[in-house]
Order: structure tokens, then C-alpha cells, then sequence
């Protein structure tokens, strides 16, 4: 079979990260509106590709000063960066359906190795429309991609003292994607 490419829905993909919050609980944000794509060979694998781009200005937490602070140059310094990128070329399969997916995800401008664990959740052919015109059906397919990462690592290193020498935000972060994909048409000859 040949290598068939699907782009990131951006309706219904995001991205989700979660932070400890003064020792006590955690904070969860989101990002809606992600935008990749996936080249992969279903007889093949681990010789897939995968990029995303995530728009940082766009975060939300559920609280507007929080999210303002989180833009804010103490975070994600969004004015400067208002884009983080991944791209992965290393991907290893573990299960029928599971894999881990490395490549390199920058923040800030600064570029680590990052690996997820991605599980794949199956396709679909669904409605297509655009506007509104019915354009049949396309074939749509989900992938969860889940990841931890150190936040300093990234320069996003802000943080104040608690009582008794705790923080106000934890070190790891962990992060969660819900792609939804969709697999564009077979290019014609012309």
C-alpha cells in the first residue's frame, strides 16, 4: 500500500497539559485549533512522519488572568514565540495499535528530543462538508499522543514559594493530544 497522507482536523484535534498548582492540585489547560499532518504507509509504520503546530497565543485555562499570565513572558512568552512545533521521523511500534513517536518539539525557540506514546483508535468514513455543500464522505482517524516533560527544560521556569518551601507550579508537565485526522484525497493526474 502506499504512503497516504492525513491532515489534523483542527476542530477536533487539541492539545492539553496539566501542571501541579501549589503543592495541592493540578491546573489543565488547552489549545484548540492544532494544525499537522501525518505521512505514514500502513505496511509500514515506523517510516512515518508526523508534524504539528500549536498556536501558544491561544491557551486557555478557564481563567482570563491565569491565561494572560501563562502568554506572559514568565511562561510562554507568546508575543515572542506565539508558535510551538513537533516534529517526528522516529516512531516505534509496541502494540497492534500503540507506538512511541520521537521527534523534536520546540517552545520558546528552544528545541528538545521528545518522545509520546500514541495510541492509535481507528478510522472511520464520515460525512464531508464544506460550507454548505455535501462532499460525501471522508475517512477520518484518532490518535491520542500522551508525553511528560520538564518545563525548564524549555525555559518556562517562573515560579514563586509556598509555606513550608513548596512551589506555586511543579516541574513536570504533561501533555495530551486528541488528534482527530483526516486522509486527503489521492492526487489525480492532470
Amino acid at each position: 500500500m502506499a504512503t497516504a497522507r492525513w491532515f489534523f482536523e483542527p476542530g477536533h484535534t487539541a492539545a492539553e497539559f496539566s501542571a501541579r498548582h501549589m503543592m495541592v492540585t493540578y491546573v489543565r489547560g488547552q489549545f484548540k485549533n492544532v494544525h499537522g499532518f501525518l505521512e505514514i504507509d500502513p505496511d509500514d509504520p515506523e517510516k512515518a512522519q508526523v508534524e504539528a503546530t500549536i498556536d501558544a497565543t491561544q491557551v486557555y485555562t478557564g481563567q482570563p488572568d491565569r491565561d494572560t499570565h501563562l502568554r506572559s513572558a514568565d511562561f510562554f512568552d507568546a508575543e515572542r514565540f506565539p508558535t510551538w512545533t513537533f516534529t517526528g521521523s522516529r516512531i516505534r511500534q509496541v502494540s497492534a495499535n500503540d507506538f512511541e513517536v520521537t521527534g523534536e518539539l520546540t517552545i520558546r525557540g528552544v528545541t528538545r528530543s521528545v518522545t509520546f506514546d500514541v495510541t492509535y483508535l481507528g478510522q472511520w468514513d464520515t460525512p464531508w462538508w464544506e460550507g454548505d455543500r455535501d462532499l460525501g464522505t471522508r475517512r477520518r482517524a484518532g490518535f491520542l499522543a500522551r508525553s511528560r516533560i520538564n518545563r525548564h527544560d524549555f525555559g518556562v521556569s517562573w515560579n514563586d514559594v509556598v509555606d513550608r518551601g513548596g512551589v506555586v507550579v511543579g516541574d513536570m508537565v504533561d501533555v495530551t493530544v486528541d488528534v482527530e485526522a483526516v486522509l486527503e484525497p489521492a492526487a489525480t493526474a492532470g
